[in-house]
């Protein structure tokens, strides 16, 4: 039976992904890492829009971010997502297409 405090963290974690947008910037990221104005573009939304909901993914630990000069390159949290396209949060397992 799982505790208390995995199950939190695992509903904190499928919340924070509980979002369109999100889930579409996740699966740019599963492609490769972007900056924000790259993921704005694909997305066709406001880069204001876009640096909120990866607030949220980065805050929630999904995403991880590394700077580059003036840009700040995003990509997927290894911990979370593996290479084989699934997302992992310990029992919960998801396989993404």
């Amino acid at each position: 039976m799982t505790d208390y405090n995995s199950a939190k963290q695992c509903a904190g974690l499928l919340s924070a992904m509980a979002e369109t947008t999100r889930i579409l910037i996740i699966e740019e990221l599963r492609a490769s890492k972007k900056n924000v104005t790259e993921l704005a573009k694909l997305l066709n939304t406001e880069i204001v829009n876009i640096s909120h909901h990866l607030g949220v993914l980065r805050q929630a630990g999904l995403v991880k971010d590394e700077k580059f000069g003036r840009f700040v390159e995003y990509s997927l949290n290894p911990e979370y997502f593996g290479d084989d396209g699934s997302l992992e949060f310990g029992w919960c397992r998801v396989e993404l297409k």
